[in-house]
């Protein structure tokens, strides 16, 4: 109970932050505020990433170079992201977002060059039709919904390399070098981009987006998925765009009758592309 409680918990963290960050990026540019959050972040990790397991205490060569991959593509995605919400709603980027969960099988599948099963089809076919039904269809779709369409696959991009290269270093440390990789490049691209002379207020939203998403966040999920597993970790997840529309509509944010049909079409899609998986994994503890 206590490690779905605390990936359902990391799910709503994620989820509440799309709206601080769509009101922070309002205010500051995108590279410094993401600087700033990640760099935050990481140097809250350090200290743990520091106090690796007695098997682990070996060099691990490639580790940064690991890191260096995986934050390229967390850095691409977040990009696409964060950029993304100055042209759509948080509820809206969040239920996009989501489709990462649908994506990582089909690239998966594209990586081991064979095709995927019919359920994960049957999802993307779900998922799409909401993301058409959500924007309004393929003619209404804005800049924001197509850089969230591209977060979205970078993001699960991410994922399938995680699952590639977490397992041959130690974890805490290739998360460290990761989030160091996207702080530190954006700090750079903010020097150019606006630099950092922008309100108290988006320095504390990337100081708890940095705390609540990037170290706390993680940390929860990652603790829960090692006790619930993956399948059952990507379902609670699907908490988090319905999170980040419950914290829209308090301020004002309303998703519609066809929005609301999109993100269940989505949402749907999620379902039924991880239901199989999940199946498997009842019927193995049974």
């Amino acid at each position: 109970m206590r490690a779905h409680l605390a990936v359902a918990a990391a799910a709503v963290l994620f989820g509440s932050t799309f709206l601080v960050v769509k009101d922070a990026v309002a205010l500051a540019p995108v590279a410094s505020f993401l600087g700033v959050r990640f760099v935050f972040g990481a140097a809250l990790l350090a200290p743990f990433a520091g106090r690796p397991k007695r098997e682990r205490r070996d060099p691990q060569p490639g580790l940064v170079r690991a890191g260096v991959v995986c934050g390229a593509a967390l850095l691409t995605g977040y990009l696409f992201q964060t950029v993304g919400l100055q042209y759509t709603s948080s509820s809206v980027s969040a239920f996009v977002t989501d489709l990462l969960v649908v994506l990582v099988p089909v690239i998966a599948a594209l990586w081991l060059r064979r095709l995927p099963d019919a359920p994960v089809v049957a999802g993307v076919v779900l998922a799409t039709a909401g993301l058409l039904t959500l924007t309004g269809g393929a003619s209404h779709l804005g800049r924001g919904e197509l850089l969230t369409v591209g977060c979205a696959f970078a993001f699960a991009v991410h994922i399938v390399l995680l699952s590639e290269l977490s397992p041959r270093y130690d974890t805490a440390l290739l998360n460290v070098v990761q989030l160091a990789v996207v702080g530190g490049v954006c700090l750079v691209i903010g020097l150019f981009t606006g630099g950092y002379h922008f309100p108290l207020r988006a320095w504390l939203a990337a100081a708890y987006t940095g705390a609540a998403a990037t170290a706390l966040a993680f940390s929860l999920q990652v603790w829960g998925q090692r006790r619930v597993g993956p399948s059952r970790t990507s379902l609670l997840l699907m908490l988090e765009p319905v999170a980040a529309a419950l914290l829209g509509a308090l301020t004002g944010e309303r998703l519609g009758l066809h929005g609301l049909v999109g993100a269940g079409l989505i949402l749907a899609g999620i379902a039924v592309a991880e239901a199989p998986v999940a199946r498997r994994l009842v019927a193995a503890r049974s």
